[in-house]
């Protein structure tokens, strides 16, 4: 661990508390948005207790984590979708409190921070069996095919953990309206992993075969 990574680390976790947190109470025009600061406190408390442990256990994997620099053109479309629903997300969730367009039952609310952490658990289940992983769509030098755990199932279960992760998000934050422009994140995530695994292909020594193999690219017996 360096001290350049770790104020990185701090940094970006630091701006990213922060343009949350703007995105979804400046529309609601309060802070007294209970559903605001519960949906703040489950994502980013683990958020950054994850942090420290790779800080301490595995800088190098916190490095590639929080290299968010796409080099292809495609990945590139990728992220600026991805980065517009979140912001269409969160901007709606607050517009929806302040508005009072849905009336969705607590019960559901306190149901999507379950689903949250369970799919943080995943999260951090794949980063423990694929120490490769990284947010850029890249082959790394050394790196070789992850065949065991979750991905002997589905090739890509840090994908199928992302999908229920954010599709929990608007239901925490209490708004239907939110959750229909999450639906866009399914659609996306296919549109990565179709040019990741031609990446792969071309490029990782071992990837045909492994598909081959597992079959399923998120969801098993379906996709």
């Amino acid at each position: 661990m360096t001290l350049k990574l770790f104020f990185e680390a701090i940094f970006k976790f630091a701006l990213g508390v922060i343009l949350v947190g703007a995105l979804i109470f400046l529309p609601a025009g309060t802070m007294d948005f209970y559903n605001g600061w519960l949906f703040m406190a489950v994502l980013f408390v683990p958020m950054f207790l994850a942090g420290i442990v790779m800080m301490v256990k595995n800088p190098a994997l916190l490095r590639s984590r929080l290299d968010a620099k796409e080099k292809q053109g495609e990945q590139q479309n990728v992220v600026k979708l991805s980065g517009l629903m979140f912001i269409l997300g969160f901007v709606l969730a607050g517009l929806d409190f302040r508005m009072g367009w849905s009336n969705m039952p607590m019960w559901l609310c306190y149901a999507g921070c379950v689903i949250l952490l369970i799919s943080y658990g995943l999260f951090a289940e794949v980063l423990r069996e694929n120490t490769w992983l990284s947010r850029t769509i890249e082959v790394q030098e050394g790196q070789t095919v992850v065949s065991t755990g979750l991905y002997g199932i589905v090739r890509h279960p840090m994908y199928f953990a992302t999908v229920f992760l954010f599709m929990a998000m608007p239901v925490i934050l209490g708004s239907w309206v939110s959750f229909v422009i999450f639906l866009a994140y399914p659609f996306i995530i296919a549109k990565r992993i179709r040019n990741e695994e031609e990446v792969l292909e071309r490029e990782l020594k071992g990837y045909k075969e492994y598909k081959n193999k597992v079959k399923y690219r998120m969801f098993p017996w379906i996709w």
